[in-house]
Order: C-alpha cells, then structure tokens, then sequence
C-alpha cells in the first residue's frame, strides 16, 4: 500500500460532494489507514464552490492538504476543476467531470465561460494525469442524474489499490436502502 494518499473533492452545492467524501473517507477506514476529513461549504445551497479534504496515510496529523500537495483531485464539475488544479502536486491526478455548470456571474453577462481549450491547457500544464468523465451523461443513462457523484468515486476508485468489494459495501451503508441498486451500477459504470 501507499504509504498516503491526499485527495481534494471539489463541486458545487447540489452535487454530492459531500456524501462523496463520506463514502471516501470510510473506504480510506476500511483500507486500513488513518484518516482525516475537512470540508468547505458555505454557500453550498445556492449554488456555491463545496470542497472537501479527505486524507489516507499511516497516521494524519492534519485534515487539511497543503498547497501542491494534493494526490487526486476529483471534480465533480470543470470550473471548480479549474478554480483547484494548482492544489495538485507535480504528477498528480485530475479526474474531472464533462459536466459544466455556469456560475451566476456568467448567466448574467458579466464574465465568460473559459473555452474547453482554455480548460485543457489549464489542466495539462499541471496535471500529470486528466481522466475525462462524462458524468452526467452516464448517470442520466442510469436514470437519475443525481448519482453521478458516485460515476465520478468509480472513476477514482479504478486508480487506487482497494478492492471493488469494500467501495460497494460502504456505498450501501452511505446511501438510502432504495437507492442501493442504483448507486451500485453507478459506481460499477464509473470504474469502467
């Protein structure tokens, strides 16, 4: 096993950031390591960023991750992607949603939505590794686009050494009994 890994979730409220780094931070448990969590959401109902720090190591002294420190960044969404990128040490992991949500600023006309282009090069130049995942678009195939938080843990979880077993236990221990089915094919689709 590594002997760390430090993982930074971004999204925006509504997204299920927050149950992500739940399920996250158990798994890490369950691995065998010491774990710490951090969460940042303050104007999350409305819309607003929602980040959360979640660690895996021997022992964690700190929830929070330094600047350049982070191992994979998770993003649920490619504006918070962007807004989180530098938070990446050099070699590090971005999986990023397809999925684009514009910020208010940008519905009313006062600033523009960076071109994919602008997106790509932003994330090339830092990342050592971009994993695209077209979230959204998957988990409405499943019927409920809501689950594609957990689209985005299988993603993840196809980059770490942790058995498939552990990750659906803890997602039907995390979510209601009548969404179990669901987020199990959701997470199996993300890890493909």
């Amino acid at each position: 096993m590594k002997q760390k890994n430090d993982f930074l979730l971004a999204g925006v409220g509504g997204q299920g950031t927050l149950l992500a780094s739940n399920i996250l931070a158990e798994v890490g448990l369950r691995a065998g390591y010491d774990v710490k969590k951090s969460e940042v959401h303050g104007m999350a109902q409305r819309g607003g960023s929602v980040i959360s720090h979640v660690r895996w190591a021997d022992k964690v002294y700190s929830p929070l991750i330094g600047q350049g420190e982070v191992d994979y960044l998770l993003a649920f969404e490619r504006l918070e992607a962007l807004r989180y990128v530098e938070q990446l040490r050099p070699g590090g992991i971005l999986i990023v949603s397809e999925h684009g949500i514009p910020p208010i600023s940008v519905t009313a006309g006062k600033d523009q939505y960076p071109t994919d282009e602008q997106i790509r090069r932003a994330f090339d130049a830092v990342a050592g590794k971009v994993i695209w995942v077209p979230s959204v678009r998957l988990a409405e195939e499943l019927g409920n686009a809501r689950v594609h938080n957990v689209i985005m843990l299988g993603a993840l979880s196809a980059q770490l050494d942790v058995d498939e077993q552990v990750w659906l236990e803890v997602i039907e221990q995390r979510v209601p009994a009548r969404f179990v089915e669901l987020n199990r094919k959701a997470f199996l689709r993300g890890r493909k």
